[in-house]
């Protein structure tokens, strides 16, 4: 796919239950160790999660999920399908996720990165995160560093 197409071609707007089937196939096209589709039914009718996906032609194309625990937003995921990278879906999913968590008066947003996935440290940069330690061996497909970053939104 050549990346000549446009974002205003993709709209961004909270998951629905429709919606899972979407969200796991770019799940298993993302990730060697991921989540199953029951989880992403459990994620839709659990109070403290917000999902948003990309949506492109009717087909979901992207996704980020978060977890809203008092004050706090833990990202949980965020994947773009390989076939849509480079048309800036990522970015325009954090920074509608960021929106969200600013309208529920959400203080702090926390995610883990592998330290090899340099492009998407760079964009949780973008949107004012920032490096605050490390969990070792986070990952069970390969046993890689979790980055642990934090952005805080506002002051307690």
């Amino acid at each position: 796919m050549e990346n000549t197409e446009k974002l205003s071609d993709v709209t961004v707007r909270e998951m629905t239950m429709d919606d899972v089937d979407g969200v796991f196939e770019v799940e298993k096209n993302c990730f060697e160790d991921f989540w199953s589709k029951q989880s992403f039914i459990d994620e839709v009718k659990n109070s403290n999660a917000r999902y948003l996906v990309a949506e492109k032609d009717s087909k979901i194309v992207g996704y980020i999920g978060i977890w809203l625990i008092i004050d706090e937003g833990h990202i949980t995921n965020v994947a773009v399908h390989s076939d849509y990278r480079g048309l800036k879906i990522g970015n325009e999913l954090l920074k509608e996720m960021v929106k969200l968590c600013k309208e529920n008066k959400i203080v702090a947003m926390t995610l883990e990165v592998r330290r090899s996935n340099l492009v998407a440290q760079n964009l949780y940069k973008k949107y004012g995160f920032k490096m605050a330690g490390v969990r070792k061996e986070y990952y069970s497909d390969n046993r890689e560093d979790a980055i642990i970053m934090w952005n805080q939104l506002s002051e307690v």
